[in-house]
């Protein structure tokens, strides 16, 4: 009996709550509460916008085309910067992972690398690319490279060498047994890595948004915060939010075609 078939029974288990209930009603829940709490005036518009405020703002973003162009661009950016970190993540995991020279090289380095906070990085980024893209390209790039070079490193380390053994002994050569073995091995934690990674690499583009920025969710939450308007800030964390969402059910999707071959524990 198979995971999928595991999880279909337990969910149609007689009283039991389907889990599409419970992942709905919450968020429900607390919006209601927020709009309740806005309502009598414990939360003022000052201090935190009602979602009724947030919802008509976002519609008259989006009739203005704001809303359109702030993600767009923000999108474009983080997409770019992934790409930089993914090819940098990938090329050097791979080298330190599978050869002892290249881990003498590497990870010493990207270990005292990735300590270093990527926000403080600004001032030198400006310096070294100026105030256009390149320094929010490439800070995100960096966010990303790490929890990508973390997981994808350990992953391939952490393979079962019973399986590289047994590998061998069927005769594959060594390309063989890093594309059937030890890669597909190393696949799980990679995905983890690259969740991880998509959720820096927005928090990143908050901080590159600020170089000189006239358009993306960043440029529009830094203006807003100069008026007080609780409600654009909010309408942008949405977005960070909804995105931050989307991009985790992507990998999700990828873990489930990836990796139909693994067979997992699924909680009860």
């Amino acid at each position: 009996m198979d995971t999928v078939t595991l999880v279909s029974e337990a969910d149609r288990r007689p009283g039991r709550v389907p889990r599409w209930v419970l992942k709905t009603v919450s968020p429900i829940v607390l919006v209601a509460l927020w709009q309740v709490l806005s309502s009598v005036g414990i939360l003022e518009d000052d201090t935190l916008a009602s979602p009724l405020t947030v919802v008509q703002t976002a519609a008259g973003m989006w009739e203005d085309g704001s809303l359109q162009s702030a993600v767009t661009t923000s999108v474009v950016r983080v997409l770019a910067g992934l790409g930089v970190g993914l090819v940098a993540a990938v090329v050097l995991a791979t080298l330190a992972g599978l050869f002892r020279r290249g881990e003498d090289v590497i990870d010493a380095p990207m270990q005292m690398l990735r300590t270093v906070p990527v926000i403080g990085l600004i001032p030198l980024l400006i310096i070294w690319f100026g105030i256009d893209e390149e320094p929010k390209i490439i800070l995100v790039g960096l966010a990303v490279t790490f929890p990508l070079y973390m997981n994808l490193y350990g992953g391939i380390r952490n393979v079962d060498s019973s399986l590289v053994e047994a590998a061998r002994t069927l005769g594959l050569g060594w390309f063989g047994q890093v594309r059937h073995v030890i890669l597909p091995s190393a696949m799980p934690q990679f995905l983890i890595g690259l969740r991880y990674a998509l959720g820096t690499a927005w928090l990143a583009l908050v901080f590159g948004e600020t170089i000189n920025a006239t358009s993306g969710i960043g440029y529009e939450m830094n203006k807003a915060r100069e008026f007080f308007a609780t409600d654009v800030i909010v309408v942008c964390l949405a977005l960070y939010a909804i995105l931050g969402l989307v991009a985790d059910m992507i990998v999700r999707g990828l873990e489930r075609g990836l990796l139909s071959w693994r067979p997992a524990f699924s909680g009860r």
